[in-house]
């Protein structure tokens, strides 16, 4: 099963637009993501829903974040991307007929969902300018680093 990287592609984004770009377009985000446009609307969406960002049609218009980044944690970004799974394992979907199967699937079963729970839990207390930040901390270590930032430093 593919890794699901709408969350860390929308917090990418979400940065950018704070830090670099203010307002952007569907295309500019695609261009950004290396996506096109119609799956940058579908996740956008999503983030417009839960009040995060704003979007604006026309010429001038685009997407803005409706909220500080310290205003929102990555809970709430993973909430609008559609809540994806988090881990990559667990048990069968079909009930398990093996009385061994039955035993590693319920001990499986409660001990993701108690990480699950813990992870989630790890989100709602990270707020997405604490990342910023990190970004802001690691680009003021590169050796020859500008003192001011003047575009997206990842090429995106």
């Amino acid at each position: 099963m593919p890794r699901d990287l709408r969350m860390s592609r929308m917090l990418h984004v979400l940065i950018h637009m704070d830090r670099h770009v203010g307002r952007a377009t569907s295309d500019q985000i695609a261009r950004m993501l290396s996506t096109n446009a119609v799956v940058v609307r579908r996740m956008m969406a999503g983030l417009r829903e839960r009040g995060l960002v704003t979007s604006e049609k026309g010429h001038g218009g685009g997407w803005e974040l409706a909220r500080s980044l310290a205003d929102f944690t990555l809970l709430d970004v993973y909430e609008a991307v559609g809540q994806p799974p988090l881990f990559n394992i667990g048990s069968e979907a079909e009930p398990a007929e093996c009385l061994v199967e039955k035993a590693v699937d319920a001990r499986m079963d409660a001990t993701l969902l108690e990480a699950e729970k813990r992870l989630l839990a790890e989100f709602a207390s990270i707020r997405v300018e604490d990342v910023a930040q990190d970004f802001e901390r690691r680009y003021a270590e590169l050796p020859g680093a500008p003192a001011e930032m003047t575009g997206p430093e990842c090429g995106g």
